[in-house]
């Protein structure tokens, strides 16, 4: 694809030759000729100027480099686009595999892939372009949108609901049983059903072997553009609002509620019942126990503000200088006061 060719295609302004050829992708350290990268942290700016890709993705204010640049205004967006230029991804012919087992009383709609050994349960309904590959298992009267994509051994429970353009990856399991028990007289744990059911919205992507439980009672609920990274846990009756990304090893408790917008990072983890405000960022390994009020940003476990944590760790190392240094003060004015 020419340079001038790829620039349109992502909304770029151009500084450099357009007649440039570029054949793929590639890490700013990796690439070589006829392969675009990209700067979007600043921690990389310096190998921009030392890269030998034909082109570099770029904000509008970066420095001028030798390689030719592409300049807008999310380089990391419009790098992703790129990619999917060069991408191709696998394609998957319409039909089903003699080795599914689908029940009679279920309905697939038009122009479905379903791979060998796809189980699909009694009254469950799957909207039109789904493809689900290998060993994926939709249990009865789950009903399912448009362009769902299963990838192998994803897991639909029960009278559970999911929206148009959801993508399960490997291992994922939507309504799995929620942890409920209750303990007798004798110290016995009995279970509690999980009736509820877990219900996605639109344009959600769960990554592999993640969890989203059923609810005990009414349902847990993510709602639209919402992001789930692997290994997260997502606990019965919580509720994730818009656009919010739960990053890898992500625990929610029961009954948990995050607002839209909010970003918890890798192994970020909400006690059950606390409700977590629109924006809030929880920082790596930030534990929360009580309600956290919209646009805030917390760390450390038990969590509390940034800038806070940030000055509390700083000083952290300093506190054996700190308590010796006290020390020897303590001991001076004592010896003062003997005098």
């Amino acid at each position: 694809m020419k340079l001038a060719a790829l620039a349109l295609a992502v909304g770029a302004e151009l500084h450099g030759d357009g007649d440039l050829e570029i054949t793929g992708v590639a890490g700013i350290e990796e690439a070589g000729d006829g392969e675009i990268t990209f700067v979007a942290n600043p921690r990389y700016s310096a190998l921009a100027r030392t890269t030998k890709a034909t082109a570099v993705l770029v904000a509008p204010d970066f420095p001028e480099v030798a390689a030719a640049t592409l300049r807008v205004a999310n380089p990391y967006l419009a790098w992703a686009k790129v990619i999917q230029l060069f991408y191709r991804e696998p394609k998957y012919p319409v039909g089903i595999h003699p080795t599914a087992a689908i029940h009679p009383s279920a309905t697939i709609g038009r122009f479905a892939h379903i791979a060998a050994y796809v189980v699909i349960d009694r009254d469950a309904v799957i909207g039109d372009h789904a493809t689900l590959l290998a060993h994926s298992v939709i249990y009865a009267n789950a009903t399912i949108g448009d362009h769902f994509f299963a990838h192998a051994h994803s897991v639909v429970r029960e009278n559970c609901r999911i929206g148009n353009h959801v993508v399960l990856q490997n291992g994922v399991v939507v309504g799995c049983d929620g942890f409920g028990f209750a303990k007798d007289d004798k110290g016995v744990w009995h279970k509690i059903a999980q009736a509820g059911p877990a219900v996605l919205e639109d344009w959600i992507e769960v990554q592999a072997n993640s969890c989203i439980d059923r609810a005990s009672v009414g349902e847990t609920r993510i709602s639209s553009g919402v992001k789930i990274d692997s290994l997260v846990q997502v606990g019965h009756g919580s509720k994730v609002g818009e656009n919010t990304l739960l990053c890898a090893q992500v625990g929610l408790a029961g009954s948990s509620e995050i607002g839209k917008n909010a970003i918890l990072a890798g192994q970020a983890g909400v006690a059950g019942h606390c409700k977590l405000g629109d924006g809030v960022i929880m920082t790596a390994q930030a534990g929360v126990s009580h309600d956290i009020p919209a646009g805030k940003v917390i760390s450390g476990s038990p969590a509390f503000d940034n800038r806070q944590w940030l000055k509390a760790t700083a000083l952290f190392n300093r506190l054996p200088d700190i308590v010796k240094e006290l020390r020897h003060r303590e001991k001076a004015k004592k010896g003062l006061e003997q005098e």
